[in-house]
């Protein structure tokens, strides 16, 4: 069966950047099994995997713009320490939730000077070519419960309870 629209999908995978650094890999743990079409991967990942199928093995390098984006200056801030209310300890590499226009926004202290802290909203990949190397497990039809939820259910999935 061929990966498309509304497939369960299994996949091994091991992310690597320009560099060859591995940022996530599935190895040594149970796949990553997902719902194509229900933007539950990047968009070029998912792209590159359709029409896919049991046993295939790929090699793929995703640009920014279908990854986690282009970096976004705009999303690139010098707050007070003050807005911290008091956190001790800031340190760089640190996540906060910052209240945005679109409601509660991940940001990672990028930079500090003595009381003004640089904070990125952007994802940590942005900006960022990945490389792929994907193996695919199994592909399966998926359930109506799994369509209308827009996620996989049961083993290695979503469980309601």
């Amino acid at each position: 069966m061929q990966i498309a629209q509304d497939s369960v999908v299994s996949i091994h995978y091991t992310l690597t950047s320009d560099s060859g650094d591995v940022l996530d890999s599935s190895s040594g743990n149970d796949p990553l099994i997902y719902l194509q079409g229900h933007g539950n991967l990047i968009p070029g990942l998912e792209r590159e995997l359709a029409g896919k199928q049991a046993g295939d093995k790929l090699k793929v390098r995703i640009a920014p713009a279908d990854a986690y984006g282009e970096l976004d200056d705009s999303l690139i801030q010098e707050v007070p320490r003050a807005a911290f209310g008091g956190t001790p300890e800031i340190q760089v590499g640190m996540q906060f939730q910052a209240q945005s226009n679109h409601g509660p926004h991940t940001v990672t202290v990028s930079k500090i000077v003595g009381d003004t802290i640089t904070v990125d909203g952007n994802h940590p990949l942005a900006g960022q070519h990945l490389n792929f190397a994907v193996e695919i497990t199994e592909v399966r039809d998926a359930t109506q419960e799994e369509l209308s939820h827009g996620h996989v259910h049961g083993p290695g999935g979503h469980h309601h309870g």
